[in-house]
């Protein structure tokens, strides 16, 4: 079975327009973060993952630092449940493997450790407060391969 959305690798620059919506929607509208919490100057070195729908309309999205931390996970309310957000890890695990990162890390809120957890990402530290929402490390070591 095919899903019913694409995902590629793009930089900031050609993907700005399209990161932005999912996460203007998500973090700021949604989730109440302020624009210049979410604006944070860092998405240009960042790289980026892009989900868009077969009608080309930007659903998901997530960026990657190059020390491995993944952030900016996030996809449209509609098409969660819908393995939008595990085809974004799975994107940013494979490009992490080749180009012989050995971990990747997140900032998981919450909610949403349980998700993590599916990839085998460890809770590390304690729980913190980001954009005064409660967060925790959460860290993947990585097999050479």
């Amino acid at each position: 079975m095919t899903n019913p959305f694409t995902v590629s690798a793009v930089s900031w620059h050609d993907g700005e327009m399209m990161l932005r919506s999912v996460r203007e929607a998500v973090f700021i509208r949604e989730q109440g973060i302020t624009p210049e919490q979410e604006w944070d100057g860092l998405d240009e070195g960042c790289r980026h993952v892009l989900v868009l729908s077969h009608q080309g309309v930007a659903i998901g999205c997530a960026r990657m630092f190059a020390d491995g931390h993944i952030g900016r996970l996030a996809v449209l309310p509609k098409w969660r449940k819908q393995k939008v957000g595990t085809a974004i890890i799975e994107a940013m695990l494979d490009y992490a493997r080749a180009h012989d990162y050995p971990q990747v890390d997140v900032d998981a809120q919450i909610h949403a450790v349980p998700f993590y957890q599916g990839f085998d990402f460890v809770k590390e530290g304690e729980v913190f407060l980001d954009a005064g929402l409660p967060h925790i490390k959460m860290r993947l070591k990585l097999l050479p391969r």
